[in-house]
């Protein structure tokens, strides 16, 4: 895919991660749109702010009419993990799967019709290596991941036949405010953006951006015992 005549949307592009894929894609000579809850907060040279809140029906609605020529989607948007399963408020565990899921759904829906009317492109999950492994104190997102990986799943074959190529990324940590308190290591979301990119230039379904994802998805082969090994 040639990235400099492409037109990207990336939800959640005002900070963190999303900002990163914002200027990489910007410096590959692509336009790109910021999607953003509040466009005023979007603040990278170059792009074309949008107001877009992933789990409102209406605002999706909206951006998608108020652009026309986007061929690229980049699903990055998402909230941070702060749900288990047992314990936690069923409405914070609601909220996961509203965004990571129904979110990411609602936009690929809306925009999908458009990419396809503009000759096809491509479209990009931003997933997680807990799409394929779990934590017990982050048991909303982990199973809000996997259900967005089996999404991605099932709209690169249904998108296929319209020339839309779906895409998924798998990260471990990134330096970014969601894992602020997070003492793992992390990685730049500036070389993360870089890989994502690359990947999605060159056509690859998933693509693997470190090492902590490509051990989740390399220990799925060996069982229960190979994923969780303290389990007796």
């Amino acid at each position: 895919m040639d990235l400099s005549a492409a037109t990207v949307l990336v939800t959640g592009a005002n900070r963190g991660f999303g900002r990163a894929l914002a200027a990489e894609l910007l410096g590959r000579g692509a336009t790109v749109y910021a999607g953003a809850r509040d466009p005023d907060r979007v603040d990278l040279p170059g792009v074309k702010p949008i107001a877009l809140d992933i789990t409102a029906p209406a605002s999706v609605k909206a951006a998608a009419q108020a652009t026309g020529d986007v061929t690229v989607l980049i699903n990055n948007a998402g909230s941070p993990p702060n749900a288990d399963l047992l314990n936690s408020d069923l409405d914070d565990i609601r909220l996961e799967m509203d965004t990571h899921f129904f979110g990411t759904l609602a936009v690929a829906r809306a925009f999908a019709p458009q990419i396809a009317a503009n000759g096809g492109g491509a479209i990009l999950n931003v997933l997680s290596g807990l799409s394929w492994v779990s934590f017990p104190d982050a048991g909303a997102y982990c199973a809000a991941k996997s259900a967005e990986w089996s999404l991605t799943n099932a709209l690169r074959q249904q998108l296929a036949g319209r020339h839309i190529r779906v895409a998924a990324l798998h990260v471990g940590y990134m330096d970014t405010d969601m894992v602020r308190d997070v003492t793992s290591e992390k990685s730049d979301p500036a070389d993360i953006a870089r890989i994502a990119v690359d990947g999605l230039a060159a056509g690859t379904y998933e693509i693997l951006a470190d090492n902590a994802s490509r051990q989740a998805q390399a220990a799925l082969a060996g069982g229960v015992s190979a994923i969780y090994p303290q389990l007796p």
